[in-house]
């Protein structure tokens, strides 16, 4: 990561034009749950896709047949939505999946609500219902920031979620002026594969360092240019 993306991720973050949101996916809790805690305190919204939705649809008490799960982050997804709700953010999980029947990239697909995942049968991208919802959620957002996929997008029958936020993200910066940053290889890559990562704000290949950055940590770079 260059010093000059770094300042200008660092001050989209922390000075960022409100509203702002924050898009997560990427399939496990595990590894995004520091960065969605920071997130919650910077951000209005938080919407979250990929994998680790399952989780979160279980610390609801829902069922989630075959998707991935973390057993052992059901709780502290729980502790997140408690803390959301807490501090009045939203949190947004898809209400339509795209279920599997196996990880395939030939597989039988159906799109079934998130409260009705059917036994057997994983899911492997959001629906159109929740494309939608999360276009008019971010309708108003002046930053928003997007790590990591909606779905699996490798395969085309489970890429229209993740492109659907491509495209709503595109759309908001050359129609609204909105700030859209897109951080992390999946991010990176699903935005160069729908053609338009020409139209976002900024693209970071840093993954990690931009995650870094919301987490609020300090990162080397930034510590030397904050002592200039």
């Amino acid at each position: 990561l260059g010093l000059e993306e770094l300042e200008y991720l660092d001050g989209a973050v922390t000075s960022g034009e409100k509203p702002m949101a924050a898009i997560v996916g990427g399939s496990k809790v595990s590894t995004k749950i520091t960065v969605l805690e920071a997130l919650l305190d910077k951000c209005d919204v938080v919407i979250i896709g990929g994998g680790m939705v399952f989780t979160f649809l279980k610390a609801q008490g829902l069922e989630v047949g075959t998707s991935l799960v973390e057993d052992d982050f059901v709780d502290t997804a729980k502790e997140v939505l408690a803390k959301a709700e807490k501090l009045g953010k939203t949190i947004l999980l898809p209400s339509d999946i795209i279920v599997a029947d196996k990880f395939d990239a030939e597989a039988e697909t159906q799109i079934v609500s998130s409260s009705e995942i059917p036994e057997g049968w994983m899911g492997l991208d959001n629906g159109p219902k929740t494309t939608e919802e999360q276009k008019e959620a971010l309708s108003t957002c002046k930053t928003i920031i997007m790590n990591g996929p909606m779905g699996v997008f490798e395969f085309e029958k489970f890429a229209a979620g993740t492109m659907g936020i491509v495209n709503i993200l595109a759309d908001l910066t050359q129609e609204k002026g909105a700030v859209t940053i897109i951080g992390g290889g999946d991010s990176v890559a699903a935005t160069e594969q729908s053609g338009r990562a020409g139209d976002m704000s900024h693209i970071s290949t840093g993954g990690g360092a931009s995650l870094e950055l919301l987490e609020g940590k300090e990162l080397p770079g930034v510590i030397a240019l904050n002592d200039k």
